[in-house]
C-alpha cells in the first residue's frame, strides 16, 4: 500500500473511492460542499433522507453522483461541528480505516485532513491520518503465514500547498502506524506460539532486516552480569528465560543511548495444560515486548539518528515483577531491601549502557486497570523532566498517560497479602513501581504500566498497539534536539508497502 499527500479538487479526481466527512449540523463544508455543488445538491439530499445522526464514525457508501469523477463515495459522520475534537477526528479516521478494510478499491482519496481540529495544526492532522490509515494494513507473517498481496494507493488530500513539513509529518505517521501494527500482530498471536524461543527468533529476524546488533543472553551471561533472578528462573524446573539485547549501533546512531525495556512472560511450552493455566496470560504479557519492537521499527523506518538499546525480557513460568512479602514486623530495624525481580535485574543491567534515560513497558498490575481504565497508561518516573516530556508526548499522540506517585520512604511497607490474594496498604501498582524505582537509581527512568491500555477489554481481547504512538512521539522529539542531526529526512513522497 502507498500513501501520498496531494492537493486537488476532490470532485474532479478520478478515483474508485472518495472519502468525505460531514457534520450532522450546519451546511456541508470543504470537499463535501464542492461535491454537493457539482452534483446539483444530490449529496445533501441523500444526507437529508438518511438521518445520519450525531455519532462520530457512522459511514454511508454512496453510488456515483452526477458530474462527480469518483466511482463511489464513502461518507463519514463527524458528529457536531462545535464538538469536533482531536478524539472525534481520530474516531472518524478509524472508521475510514475499517471501511477501507472492507472495500476492494485500489485507488482511494481521503479528505478528512481538511477538517480543522481546535488547537491542532495541519501537520498534526496529517500525521494522525497517516498513522491510523496505515495501521492494520500490514501482515508480518510472524507465525510463518504468507504475507498478503495488496495493491492500494491512498491519496491524502490537504487544503494547502504541499511543504516538506507536511510530507515529513505523513511519513512519520505511516512509520508509527507500521510500529503499532507490528505490536498488535505480536500481541494477537496464539499463546502457545509465544515462547521465549519464538520471541528470540522474531527479534533476530527484525535485527537482520534493519541491521541491528543482537545478543540473546542465557545462563552464562546471567552469571557474568550478576542477573540473579534470571539465573534462578533459568535453573528452575521447566524454566526458560532470555534477555534479548538489540542495538541500532550503525553509523547514523549518535549520543548516549535511550534504553527501552519490554517485559513479557511467554507461554510455557513444556508444562501440562492444567499447569499452563496457572501462569499469567501470555497474550497480555507479550504487549510490552511488542511495544518496544514496534517503536524500534518506527525509529529505523524514519532513519532517526538516535542510539537506541532495546532490552526484551522473554520468560516462561515465574513472576515478572518479583514476589510480594509481608510488611516487616514492628520494630524491625534497618531499611527494606528491594524485592528481587526480572525487571529489577534488567534495570540494574541497563546502567552498563550509561543511558540518557530508561523507559520500561510492562502489563504489570490489575490495579492500573481499576484506577485508570483503558484511556491512560500509568506513568511512574524518578525524573520530573522525563515525566513531563512523556506527558506532553501522550497528549500530542493521543496515547495518553497519567502520572502516579512513587513512594520511596523506607518506612513505606509493601502491602501484606493474605492467602486469598487480597492486600492492604498502598495500591499494588504504586508499590510495584516504587519497588522497581529502587533498582533504577543511576539514570532518569520511567515505568509505563500498560495493563489497561494495550488491549481491548470488551469481548475477545485484542492488542491495541499502545504505547507505540507515545514512544514514537517521544523518540521523534528526542531526534529533533539530538546533536549532529541529519534526522527526519524528507523524501519526495511517502510510501507504505505490505
Amino acid at each position: 500500500m502507498e500513501i501520498i499527500p496531494a492537493v486537488g479538487e476532490a470532485e474532479k479526481l478520478r478515483t474508485e473511492l472518495l472519502v468525505l466527512g460531514a457534520f450532522c449540523d450546519g451546511p456541508l463544508t470543504g470537499s463535501a460542499r464542492a461535491v454537493n455543488d457539482r452534483s446539483a445538491g444530490r449529496l445533501a439530499a441523500i444526507l437529508g433522507q438518511a438521518a445520519f445522526g450525531e455519532s462520530v464514525g457512522a459511514t454511508m457508501l454512496i453510488a456515483r453522483l452526477p458530474d462527480v469523477a469518483a466511482h463511489q463515495i464513502l461518507l463519514v459522520g463527524l458528529g457536531r461541528a462545535e464538538a469536533f475534537t482531536e478524539r472525534a477526528y481520530r474516531l472518524a479516521l478509524a472508521a475510514v480505516a475499517r471501511g477501507l478494510n472492507e472495500h476492494p478499491a485500489s485507488e482511494v482519496v481521503v479528505t478528512l485532513a481538511e477538517n480543522e481540529v481546535p488547537r491542532r495544526a495541519l501537520n498534526w492532522r496529517v500525521k494522525q491520518a497517516g498513522r491510523i490509515l496505515a495501521d492494520g494494513r500490514y501482515d508480518f507473517a510472524l507465525s510463518g503465514r504468507t504475507v498478503r498481496e495488496e495493491r492500494r494507493s491512498i491519496m491524502l488530500l490537504v487544503p494547502h500547498a504541499l511543504t516538506s513539513e507536511l510530507v515529513a509529518a505523513l511519513r512519520q505517521g505511516v512509520a508509527i502506524g507500521e510500529g503499532v501494527s507490528f505490536a498488535k500482530e505480536l500481541g494477537n498471536l496464539p499463546p502457545a506460539l509465544c515462547t521465549p524461543a519464538f520471541v528470540a527468533r522474531t527479534a533476530e529476524a527484525m535485527a537482520r532486516q534493519f541491521g541491528f546488533s543482537i545478543e540473546v543472553l542465557r545462563r552464562r551471561e546471567f552469571e557474568d552480569h550478576g542477573l540473579s533472578t534470571f539465573l534462578a528462573l533459568e535453573k528452575a524446573a521447566a524454566g526458560d528465560c532470555r534477555l534479548i539485547v538489540m542495538r541500532n549501533d550503525h553509523g547514523a546512531a549518535t549520543g548516549r543511548p535511550i534504553v527501552l525495556i519490554g517485559n513479557g512472560v511467554a507461554a510455557p511450552e513444556a508444562l501440562p495444560e492444567h499447569e499452563q493455566r496457572l501462569h499469567r496470560d501470555p497474550v497480555r504479557d507479550m504487549r510490552g515486548i511488542g511495544s518496544v519492537l514496534g517503536a524500534m521499527r518506527t525509529v529505523e523506518r524514519l532513519g532517526l539518528g538516535l542510539n537506541i538499546v532495546g532490552l526484551i525480557v522473554a520468560s516462561q513460568g515465574g513472576p515478572a515483577q518479583g514476589s510480594w512479602r509481608r510488611s516487616p514486623a514492628a520494630g524491625d530495624p534497618g531499611p527494606r531491601a528491594p524485592e528481587p525481580s526480572l525487571l529489577g535485574d534488567v534495570l540494574c543491567y541497563a546502567a552498563h549502557f550509561s543511558p540518557s534515560c530508561v523507559i520500561d513497558v510492562a502489563a504489570l498490575t490489575r490495579a492500573c486497570v481499576v484506577a485508570l481504565g483503558s484511556r491512560a497508561s500509568g506513568l511512574f518516573a524518578n525524573d520530573e523532566a522525563l515525566a513531563s516530556e512523556l506527558l506532553r508526548c501522550g497528549g500530542t499522540s493521543g496515547d495518553c498517560v497519567w502520572q502516579l506517585p512513587l513512594w520511596d520512604e523506607d518506612s513505606m511497607a509493601m502491602p501484606a497479602r493474605d492467602e486469598a490474594g487480597s492486600s492492604e496498604g498502598p495500591p499494588d501498582a504504586v508499590a510495584a513501581a516504587s519497588n522497581l524505582a529502587r533498582f533504577a537509581t543511576a539514570y532518569p527512568w520511567a515505568h509505563l504500566d500498560i495493563s489497561g491500555t494495550a488491549s481491548t477489554a470488551d469481548g475477545i481481547r485484542k492488542a491495541t498497539g499502545r504505547p507505540v504512538p507515545l514512544l514514537a512521539e517521544f523518540l521523534i522529539g528526542r531526534a529533533r534536539i539530538a546533536p549532529r542531526r541529519s534526522n527526519l529526512p524528507h523524501p519526495p513522497k511517502t510510501e507504505l508497502h505490505s
